[in-house]
């Protein structure tokens, strides 16, 4: 029997899984410049570290999704989180920059088993037509994130030193170590049938990728997402630089836009009431779409000015508070028996996507905003193109089954 999707503390604790990796990104990056000067690099060299961190954070769900379906989802949870812990010692205690990357390298191998595992628990325990909305509250945990982790860490920084922040990591993963144990239920049980070997899980991982309805909501829901990423990417020198904003004014303005992707994931949960996951996702994209458009015209034509591109990036990234849950929603509707695995390909594929816009960004920046303006609109025409070609993809399937299934009774009768 499926657990129903009133309980709070469970909401909760599958929240803070999904939200340890954007917590471990966001409260560090003011402390940029102090760990630099504490160990004798630059601070292009401590970039390096939300490099690493990224890398593991990619590859790690690759490797937590099997290990989800043959052992459970608590056991492999106690051990990424274990890793996890350990890492941020590591991190607090590094004495140069290569150890820091190594450290958040295994970080983040060891974090990323919280976004693998709430994704394929929320399958587990809550029904399919009630994904979407609980994927919407998930963000509003989330979506907290950049909200307060800057400020957090910023402060942490200045009183205490920049190795009070991995500290505080460790403290927040023990906690959420002891909710797991204590308050979160085991929603799927060991399979020793499921095998480990290399071959058998790129088979599986195949079968998954092969299904029309997940790539297509996978691809076209992570390369919408990755807007977010080139705005994170770009927007330090959009506003600091471009607009000479100062850096307790870039924090508001980046406190603004989150909580306009906080309030639109909930405004999602309203409408589900009333309307499917596929119109919802449909029409966001489609006005996200035109507003990536106004975006890049503004630029281009020079009518820009802060207020019009802050404007502009707040309503461009309201849409994703409709696109992501729905869009996750829909990429595991089909996979109850094989969640883990699902979420976990699901998760790589929207990090790498995101991550390879995101240095897109960078690549093509030059003395204007329209570096990151064209890459955000980039995004949402290309993820409206998939969308496009991919229902087609899966019309054209359904009918295939359908007609062999016709075939099938036919032959039957005779």
């Amino acid at each position: 029997m499926k657990k129903q999707p009133n309980q709070l503390h469970l909401i909760l604790i599958l929240g803070f899984l999904t939200a340890i990796g954007p917590l471990s990104i966001d409260m560090y990056l003011p402390a940029f410049p102090d760990i630099a000067k504490s160990l004798n690099t630059t601070v292009a060299s401590v970039m390096l570290s939300l490099s690493s961190f990224f890398i593991g954070i990619s590859v790690g769900q690759l490797i937590y999704g099997p290990l989800l379906e043959r052992f459970g989802r608590k056991t492999p949870l106690y051990f990424g989180l274990g890793i996890y812990a350990v890492a941020s010692f590591g991190c607090a205690t590094a004495q140069s920059v290569d150890m820091l990357i190594l450290f958040r390298l295994f970080q983040a191998l060891g974090g990323c088993v919280g976004m693998v595992a709430s994704r394929a628990m929320v399958r587990d325990l809550f029904e399919v037509k009630d994904n979407a909305k609980v994927f919407s509250t998930l963000m509003l945990v989330v979506a907290v994130s950049p909200i307060i982790a800057p400020t957090l860490g910023g402060f942490m920084t200045a009183h205490f030193g920049w190795r009070t922040i991995f500290a505080v990591l460790v403290a927040i993963i023990v906690l959420i170590i002891a909710a797991v144990f204590f308050l979160l239920p085991e929603s799927k049980k060991p399979d020793s049938s499921f095998s480990l070997k290399p071959a058998a899980i790129f088979g599986n991982y195949l079968s998954i990728i092969k299904t029309p309805q997940f790539a297509v909501y996978t691809f076209t829901g992570a390369v919408a997402y990755a807007g977010l990423y080139s705005y994170i990417s770009g927007s330090p020198f959009v506003f600091m630089v471009y607009y000479h904003v100062s850096e307790q004014q870039y924090g508001w303005i980046f406190a603004l836009v989150a909580a306009g992707l906080i309030g639109a994931s909930q405004v999602n949960n309203m409408l589900l009431k009333r309307f499917a996951s596929e119109q919802i996702f449909k029409v966001a994209l489609t006005i996200q779409n035109l507003i990536g458009l106004l975006l890049v015209l503004s630029i281009i034509t020079g009518w820009n000015n802060i207020f019009s591109t802050i404007g502009l990036i707040f309503c461009f990234l309201c849409c994703q508070g409709f696109l992501f849950p729905n869009a996750s929603a829909l990429s595991m509707a089909q996979f109850g028996h094989n969640a883990g695995s699902a979420s976990a390909l699901m998760g790589f594929i929207q990090m790498s996507v995101g991550a390879l816009f995101s240095a897109f960004v960078s690549i093509l920046q030059t003395d204007s905003p329209l570096a990151m303006t064209g890459v955000m609109a980039f995004c949402s025409h290309s993820a409206s193109l998939i969308y496009s070609f991919g229902k087609k993809l899966i019309v054209k399937k359904a009918s295939l089954i359908l007609v062999e299934e016709e075939e099938v009774d036919m032959i039957n009768t005779l």
